[in-house]
């Protein structure tokens, strides 16, 4: 995607300084800037303190994060101390732990002395598949928009509410529930997004920050406006992303997803997940009881940060002092209130036999 006209990928590696580049999104929407990861260390506070985010992107990350530690010590053990080291720095996106079991399982089998090399190749290689299993989800999901689109009264746009980022920022590039609407918007489709704020940390603005730079009609909503929206007939479709998904259908995404998804149903608004393969864990039968949920720190909740009147970033307090507060990250919504699951090989029902008539492949492995 463009960012002041210039196309960006979420990271890229820089083969002259032999390192990773990523967007820092903690000062998104408000200020774009880089960074460089030179150490584990830095590939693990990256991931923590959600400079880089997503579950896509996260594993990504992993991968790369693999490499240069193949790259400083090509052991056996050196290989199993950045496994755990990284899958330990968020627990409930299951593409860190596919990119890392992924990372392993290919160079275990290799001398120490040509992992370094095809730990890198295999790197690039996760990135670049992260982008077409994006844009393969965008065309099957640019189909759903049109068939509402052709419902519609002449000029009237398809409007659409999503939830969290989910979009090109969450992922390589393109997004997961922001792709089929980038691919709608430039094959001129009609249309305006509802963008939730999505507090804590406000990750709709980032949302609203790519669809303004793609030129993409919005509207940046508080999180408890979207029931109102459904009742009121202003919304056509709901799209959002996820960070696990079971292999039962359930959908574990953003604090407030379960919300968007009861909603909907109440309203009879179809309710779609974008959903890469990497992030189905079939391991997983119940989503509610077997995830884990993350409990992230209580300063993202007690505050929040902005841009005052003159262009200074900072953060404000807004939870009386000493309040006690709680910030589980994600939720997960039953497979029973979600209409379909938008895929890199199509759209299938978010039931058991919907993922295995895809993904029988997957199911045969995993068994």
């Amino acid at each position: 995607m463009k960012v002041d006209g210039q196309a960006y990928r979420s990271l890229w590696w820089d083969a002259g300084k032999g390192a990773l580049q990523i967007i820092d999104q903690r000062w998104l929407p408000h200020d774009f800037r880089v960074q460089q990861l030179d150490s584990l260390e830095d590939y693990a506070t990256a991931i923590v303190e959600m400079r880089v985010r997503g579950a896509p992107l996260i594993g990504a990350t992993a991968a790369y994060g693999v490499a240069l530690a193949m790259a400083q010590d090509p052991s056996d053990a050196s290989l199993d101390r950045c496994w755990s080291y990284l899958h330990e720095t968020r627990p409930t996106a299951i593409n860190l732990r596919w990119a890392l079991d992924r990372c392993r399982g290919a160079l275990r089998g290799l001398a120490p002395e040509a992992r370094a090399g095809a730990a890198l190749e295999l790197a690039h290689a996760v990135a670049d598949e992260d982008v077409e299993i994006n844009r393969a989800i965008g065309r099957h999901g640019l189909q759903l928009i049109r068939d509402i689109a052709a419902r519609k009264p002449e000029g009237e746009p398809v409007r659409l509410l999503t939830h969290c980022n989910a979009g090109w920022l969450a992922t390589v590039d393109y997004g997961t529930a922001t792709s089929p609407i980038y691919q709608a918007h430039d094959a001129g489709l009609a249309l305006h997004v509802w963008v939730d704020e999505t507090r804590p940390r406000n990750q709709g603005a980032l949302t609203a920050w790519e669809l303004g730079s793609h030129g993409v009609p919005h509207s940046y909503v508080t999180d408890n406006a979207g029931g109102h929206l459904m009742q009121h007939g202003q919304v056509d479709l709901v799209i959002v992303g996820t960070d696990r998904t079971t292999r039962n259908g359930d959908v574990c995404n953003k604090i407030g997803t379960y919300l968007k998804a009861l909603a909907a149903r109440d309203n009879g608004v179809p309710f779609y997940v974008a959903l890469p393969s990497p992030t189905i864990d079939w391991t997983v039968a119940d989503g509610v009881s077997e995830i884990p949920i993350e409990e992230r720190g209580g300063f993202e909740v007690s505050h929040v940060q902005g841009v005052d009147e003159a262009g200074r970033i900072g953060t404000l307090r807004v939870a009386p002092e000493g309040s006690a507060v709680g910030n589980p990250a994600f939720d997960v919504t039953p497979s029973r209130l979600v209409t379909g699951l938008i895929t890199e090989r199509g759209v299938c029902a978010a039931t058991p036999e919907g993922l295995a008539g895809l993904f029988p492949d997957m199911v045969a492995a995993a068994e």
